[in-house]
């Protein structure tokens, strides 16, 4: 008997003993495409050589050190990769070791630059519905997944929420996507007064919304708008890019595909491929400079930020996904993927829309797709596709709850990056025997 408080108590999850290229396989010796990357983790697959050669050879000078003693050159090259590859005016890298971190130390750099600065009544956070920021309070406050935030209402700080920019479901039928852009940003300004404009400190989204949604992103100049209204009232901005960055969606940082450049951005899950837990925040010059201004210091802090085998990890990751041939196959094999879905489930009658980019896409599932009406949330459809995927040996990442929490089904893939086009295939073919299977049997 297992000693395992796992995520679901008493089931019986195969054992995972082996991990090579896109493949897991278990105990029993059954291979499994690792279609999502378990949570869009392992974007270089499993096993990757190059990866584990830089992890022994940092093992063999320090594999830690305590950052109120020492840096290392490892933290310190991986650092100055990650400003180089950034947007001009992400300056700086805070290191943490997962994504919820990140998001609880951009949130507190928010705080803290306002207090540097003098600005101490601002402490509004204002996020979006049926986002995701992470499984920590502050994140989970932030984060507007209505399922997970339920029971934890009563213990979570006060945050605010607007509407996501959700064409598929909350776009009207004789609205332009610039309108309906228009109408969100107009949403979030109203927000914005009704909270008072000196009183709100940041507005926290993610480019493309991941486990919540299934691949979500933005229309027309919706982040452009976003970004000047934040601008207009001085409050920070807060980009999440813990699921669809570092490269998952054909660019390094998906904020480069809006033409914007937030305040603070988080990243994680590809930042580190799954061999080594490892997040990071890059935040701009100015709250840079406030901090170093003023206090001298950033009132934060956790006992493996920085290390040296994460870091020597993350620094390779970054090092193979910068090159130029892997960026293209993520553009391609996203487009081949893309294009399958559309072949062999674009006509059918459960599958109401498929969306993303590059090598993040989604499914939303629905039990009549003219009136867009979710199935039943008792049928559980999502964990029926994840169970029948999984016998067809293919991971994939279905989740419930898509439209408010309760309703609502879809499917969320997220491949590695070195994926090959008969793997691609084969995931199409898989997933949609899956979602047959779990819908009509």
């Amino acid at each position: 008997m297992t000693k395992i408080l796992h995520r679901t108590i008493g089931t019986n999850l195969p054992k995972a003993v082996a991990g090579q290229g896109i493949y897991i396989t278990d105990s029993e010796g059954r291979s499994y495409i690792d279609g999502s990357g378990g949570a869009a983790v392992s974007c270089l697959g499993h096993n990757h050589p190059e990866v584990l050669d830089a992890m022994k050879a940092q093992m063999g000078g320090i594999s830690y050190a305590h950052t109120s003693f020492f840096t290392t050159d490892i933290a310190e090259q991986l650092a100055e990769q990650l400003v180089a590859l950034a947007p001009e005016g992400l300056d700086y890298v805070y290191l943490v070791s997962g994504g919820s971190e990140a998001v609880e130390a951009a949130l507190k750099m928010a705080r803290q630059y306002y207090v540097e600065i003098g600005e101490s009544r601002r402490r509004h956070i204002i996020a979006r519905r049926q986002s995701y920021h992470g499984n920590t309070i502050g994140a989970l406050a932030t984060g507007g997944n209505a399922w997970r935030r339920e029971q934890f209402k009563p213990i979570l700080p006060e945050t605010h929420h607007v509407s996501p920019c959700y064409a598929y479901r909350d776009m009207q039928a004789c609205e332009a996507p610039e309108t309906y852009a228009a109408r969100l940003a107009a949403e979030l300004e109203a927000k914005i007064v009704e909270l008072g404009g000196d009183k709100v400190m940041a507005f926290v989204a993610e480019p493309v919304v991941g486990a919540t949604l299934g691949a979500v992103g933005p229309v027309a100049d919706y982040f452009k708008r976003i970004r000047k209204i934040c601008d207009k009232y001085g409050i920070l901005l807060i980009l999440d890019e813990v699921m669809c960055g570092m490269g998952r969606i054909g660019t390094i940082f998906a904020l480069e595909q809006e033409g914007i450049v937030p305040d603070l951005v988080t990243i994680a899950k590809g930042l580190g491929g799954g061999f080594q837990p490892i997040g990071a925040v890059l935040l701009s010059e100015k709250i840079y400079r406030a901090f170093a201004e003023g206090s001298g210091l950033f009132q934060h802090g956790h006992t493996y930020i920085g290390h040296p085998i994460a870091a020597a990890a993350a620094s390779k990751v970054v090092e193979i996904i910068k090159r130029p041939e892997m960026m293209a196959n993520v553009i391609n094999m996203g487009d081949r993927l893309q294009a399958g879905l559309d072949a062999a489930l674009g006509q059918s009658p459960y599958v109401g829309d498929i969306r993303g980019r590059g090598l993040f896409r989604g499914l939303e599932i629905v039990a009549d797709k003219d009136t867009k009406q979710p199935f039943d949330p008792a049928r559980k459809i999502h964990a029926k596709i994840k169970r029948e995927a999984m016998q067809r040996g293919l991971i994939c990442y279905p989740m419930g709850g898509t439209i408010d929490g309760k309703f609502g089904d879809h499917v969320l893939l997220a491949p590695p990056y070195i994926i090959q086009p008969d793997q691609i295939d084969m995931i199409v073919d898989r997933l949609a025997a899956a979602i047959k299977a779990a819908i009509e049997t």
